[in-house]
């Protein structure tokens, strides 16, 4: 598997800036995401389904609605991902995670059904992530109106989970 380094600041926009840290600060970004597959899916298996419609406050997502942006954004970022190392240059829509969750009634899912779809959808993507080489990292696209490269993607992917997972630890999980 090869080592994906950490990008340089010019190659993602400055508001994933803390997401690129957080998954730098883990080391080797392929590892962080293989292992973020696992126990992302502990974390979530060992929560009580009845804490699954819990929000740590008013007007806040649920500890489901959590989950089940994780998973969005996997799939959204992981097609921007596939779309950057195949050359395509459309310009990529950004999305609203709010609108996502909106739209999704994860009230009539429950947490274990969740947990096990980031799990597989993880397992699958890991085939389209270990396909990056050194020489594909480099390759820029453009999502949202930024342009971004392979290896800005992967460590975002790898940091969002990361900062969302460090809320659920923070102000759900006392």
């Amino acid at each position: 598997m090869t080592r994906i380094q950490p990008p340089k600041a010019y190659e993602y926009a400055p508001f994933y800036a803390n997401y690129v840290k957080l998954a730098a600060d883990k080391g080797d970004v392929m590892s962080t995401l293989t292992a973020l597959k696992d126990s992302t899916y502990k974390l979530f298996m060992s929560i009580p389904a009845e804490r699954g419609d819990h929000a740590y406050a008013p007007g806040k997502w649920t500890i489901k609605q959590v989950l089940a942006h994780l998973i969005d954004v996997e799939r959204v970022f992981a097609y921007r991902l596939l779309c950057f190392m195949r050359k395509d240059a459309t310009p990529l829509p950004g999305f609203d995670e709010n609108e996502y969750a909106d739209h999704h009634d994860v009230a009539k899912r429950s947490l274990t059904d969740l947990a096990q779809e980031f799990k597989d959808l993880r397992s699958a993507n890991l085939y389209l992530y270990r396909s990056v080489t050194a020489e594909a990292s480099l390759i820029q696209g453009n999502a949202n109106g930024n342009v971004m490269s392979v290896r800005a993607q992967l460590h975002v992917i790898a940091g969002h989970e990361l900062h969302h997972l460090n809320i659920l630890y923070e102000r759900y999980l006392l």
